[in-house]
């Protein structure tokens, strides 16, 4: 079983894996700074200075030293809209990467085929009766 597991480990596809996953945690926090500090705010000033992070259902509100119970539907909207960022990076990407590969294919010419040992034997018995006559 550890034998199994070394060999998983070094493949090649796992540590893509890891790396992809490390890019991917980068690229979330930048797109969430996007969205709270650039995108959110300017909505904000659309909607007449409205602050979305801070928009709340109260089901409580708070006596005292107990905390007012509250749905934050607002930075569930910013969770939304992070999510609708990234997944359409994600699609720039895979589209993009799609497009390079079809390319790629494309530029290849096929590599011709060589013929089997009989025709190239025929071929050249054919070529030494051409050079006799």
């Amino acid at each position: 079983m550890l034998k199994e597991f070394k060999e998983f480990a070094i493949k090649g596809n796992v540590i893509d894996l890891a790396v992809g996953v490390i890019i991917g945690g980068a690229f979330g926090k930048i797109v969430s700074s996007l969205v709270n500090d650039i995108l959110m705010p300017v909505f904000g000033f659309i909607l007449s200075g409205i602050n979305i992070s801070d928009l709340k259902f109260v089901i409580k509100p708070a006596v005292g030293d107990i905390p007012e119970v509250a749905i934050l539907y607002g930075s569930f909207i910013q969770a939304i809209v992070d999510f609708l960022i990234i997944a359409f990076s994600i699609f720039l990407f895979v589209k993009l990467l799609s497009l390079w590969k079809k390319k790629e294919h494309e530029e290849e010419p096929p590599a011709p085929e060589e013929p089997n040992p009989e025709v190239m034997l025929l071929e050249e018995i054919r070529d030494l009766l051409k050079a006799k006559q």
